[in-house]
């Protein structure tokens, strides 16, 4: 969901993956683990997805789920900030500018991101999800820290 923003792709995706796990089940050689395998078909399967998409569109960080409309900005409150307006609006701009910042990253940066950060892989796992080695995992995150340093500069 949070590589394809749309939870209509992202069902799609989630059976396709489940389909071609089944389908290729004897192909799995057992170099990593069935986790990391399955990862890396789901990885794959959405980067091919946005591939196919061609257009990078701009989309509402509030997304709908089966369970009503959802704003991934605002995933985690923080309790201590609800009584203290400026920290709300703090809080606000600095989620919306992490959102731009995601936004303008490759899928494959944002993916490395992703996996690192929201998921909590470690970078050789990310780079077998990938298909590169834990270096080029270790780069490509490195390149998004930067982005991310030089895009909050000014919230430090």
């Amino acid at each position: 969901m949070s590589m394809l923003r749309s939870a209509e792709d992202a069902r799609d995706v989630y059976q396709e993956t489940f389909m071609r796990a089944f389908k290729n089940l004897n192909s799995f050689r057992f170099d990593c683990s069935f986790h990391t395998w399955l990862y890396r078909i789901t990885t794959n399967l959405c980067l091919d997805h946005l591939r196919r998409r061609k257009v990078r569109k701009e989309e509402p960080s509030i997304v709908e789920t089966g369970d009503g409309p959802y704003d991934r900005v605002q995933d985690v409150s923080e309790h201590s900030a609800d009584g203290d307006p400026q920290r709300r609006l703090f809080a606000r701009e600095l989620s919306e500018r992490i959102r731009q910042v995601l936004h303008s990253l490759t899928p494959r940066e944002r993916t490395v991101f992703e996996l690192r950060h929201y998921e909590g892989m470690r970078l050789k796992a990310i780079g077998d999800v990938l298909g590169t080695s834990e270096e080029a995992a270790k780069n490509c995150l490195f390149r998004v820290t930067q982005k991310m340093r030089v895009a909050l500069g000014d919230f430090v």
